[in-house]
């Protein structure tokens, strides 16, 4: 997948400006960027105007290409509010995802601070066609769930007709990201005795837990796949950010 990442479109004024005025040393316009952090993404939060109010809902969500270009896949149910919202037009939405990798503590609160990876998307939030909702539910399970259509039976017409899918190109987007230890010096006449460092935190998975009937079923290859490639993700993430807060000394 590749996609753009671009702080404002002048050309469209319907657009807001994605550009980040504080820090701007953090954002990103790397498009491959955009694509790793939306990769790992299982929730991303959509926020949207409904009766003159903000409203923020998570969503499941994957991404995919349904024939005209990669789009963010926002998964729910054919009563859901925004679905509803969408209609034929579409709805403008803000969805944000963000992923956060570790807590920086510093020797004071005011300098404490966060590693994180997020990207917020604007754009028209519309409903996938019939024809194509079918497909759209397979790309967020191969999303969420790697190789699990593989185990299991097929969606039946009549589930396919309950769920629901918005899509949401990926114009328009801004990246920011944090992957840095404490910002700290000898000579900041603070208290070195106090420990000052990174707490590394990401999504791990623990041991699968069976259902009430699967017996002595083992644990199908999907699972054992996706809480591997999550604790591979942990462990990459954790040795990025070490190899920033203790550079090996050339």
């Amino acid at each position: 997948m590749r996609t753009t990442s671009l702080p404002s479109d002048p050309a469209d004024p319907a657009v807001p400006s994605l550009a980040v005025r504080r820090l701007r040393d953090r954002q990103s316009h790397d498009p491959a960027d955009l694509d790793a952090i939306l990769a790992e993404a299982i929730v991303a939060h959509v926020g949207f105007v409904r009766d003159g109010h903000p409203l923020v809902l998570p969503f499941l969500c994957g991404v995919g290409d349904l024939g005209a270009g990669p789009v963010l896949l926002l998964h729910g149910s054919t009563g859901g509010g925004l679905f509803l919202d969408a209609g034929a037009a579409g709805v403008p939405v803000s969805a944000t995802v963000t992923h956060v990798d570790g807590l920086v503590f510093a020797r004071s609160t005011f300098d404490s601070s966060a590693n994180y990876r997020s990207a917020v998307v604007v754009g028209n939030a519309a409903v996938v066609p019939d024809d194509l909702r079918t497909e759209a539910l397979r790309q967020v399970a191969d999303h969420l769930m790697p190789g699990r259509r593989d185990e299991v039976r097929e969606m039946t017409a009549k589930e396919v007709r309950a769920t629901q899918v918005l899509q949401l190109p990926l114009e328009h987007a801004s990246v920011k990201i944090r992957a840095a230890g404490v910002g700290e010096a000898v000579d900041d006449a603070e208290d070195h005795a106090v420990w000052a460092g990174v707490l590394p935190l990401a999504v791990t998975a623990g041991a699968p837990l069976p259902g009430d009937i699967s017996g002595d079923a083992p644990v199908d290859e999907s699972v054992r796949a996706l809480a591997a490639r999550l604790d591979d993700l942990a462990r990459a993430r954790e040795a990025q950010i070490a190899a920033v807060v203790r550079p090996t000394p050339a």
